[in-house]
């Protein structure tokens, strides 16, 4: 069983340590070395974490199986002022991919939107990430692409995908 939670302060170790297990799986044939460890670290520190929580109103939900905590995402409702809920991050475990962890936080997600009133899920992937097949899987499409400057020489190559959600 799958147990999904929002995340509080004391659990940022936590979303930093799977981050650190998921990210080397996921981009080593995508990204430098450097190119990850440097995004780990913008993204990733205790205080990254902390400040998008409270300055750019992120909200983390981990999934837990068990005693395990085996995956996380983060999303931010009513996105740039729209009716778009925005999931900034998802990252589930390599050794539970598959296992349809991924697809349940998404769907707590869409809960959350359809409450909020929000009717699109939008979300930014790597255009060479093998998720983008995932994505594709359980209704979301490509809607453009985005070129991001994160400093230090680095360029985040992404796809922008919507899902349309309604009531259930």
């Amino acid at each position: 069983m799958i147990n999904i939670y929002i995340a509080e302060q004391k659990d940022y170790p936590i979303i930093q340590d799977i981050a650190n297990q998921t990210w080397y799986p996921t981009f080593q044939d995508i990204l430098s070395v450097e190119q990850i460890k440097y995004m780990l670290e913008m993204m990733y520190s205790i205080t990254s974490i902390s400040e998008q929580v409270r300055q750019q109103g992120h909200i983390f939900l981990l999934a837990q199986e068990g005693t395990n905590n085996i995956g996380y995402a983060s999303y931010e409702t009513n996105y740039k002022d729209s009716e778009k809920t925005k999931i900034h991050k998802i990252y589930v475990l390599p050794t539970t991919q598959g296992k349809g962890v991924g697809k349940k936080l998404i769907q707590r997600i869409e809960e959350i939107a359809i409450q909020a009133g929000n009717s699109i899920l939008t979300l930014n992937v790597n255009r060479n990430n093998n998720a983008v097949r995932f994505y594709e899987k359980i209704g979301f499409a490509k809607i453009g692409t985005e070129d991001i400057d994160i400093g230090n020489g680095f360029l985040m190559e992404d796809f922008i995908m919507d899902k349309k959600i309604t009531e259930i």
